[in-house]
């Protein structure tokens, strides 16, 4: 299977916007913006933006809880940022997505929950 140049231009694309908005997103709440590019450590510290302990992120390590706390957290995070519980929702849905979105977008952090 063949992959086109337009296809891997775009996903380039996507993923650069993606990693400006996760970037952006951390330094909202006044972490550096580099701590978004390391694996596992970035959970930690979105868990930590969240509930102010970046521990709690151990428990996606649980197989079907995982999906819960996932869950929980996404509608956290909206809220963390000043969303509702519907943001929250289109967040665990669609994550790229509406991460991109929340970092680029005016919302302020407004503290851990």
């Amino acid at each position: 299977m063949e992959i086109s140049p337009s296809n891997s231009i775009l996903a380039s694309i996507l993923y650069m916007l993606i990693v400006i908005g996760m970037w952006k997103l951390y330094q909202k709440s006044d972490e550096a913006g580099w701590k978004s590019l390391i694996p596992i450590y970035n959970l930690y510290i979105l868990y930590k933006i969240v509930y102010g302990n970046g521990w709690r992120f151990l428990w996606l390590f649980i197989p079907i809880v995982q999906i819960f706390i996932d869950f929980k957290w996404s509608i956290d995070l909206a809220k963390v940022y000043g969303k509702g519980t519907l943001y929250g929702i289109a967040i665990w849905l669609f994550r790229p997505i509406f991460m991109i979105i929340l970092g680029f977008s005016d919302e302020e952090y407004l503290g851990h929950i």
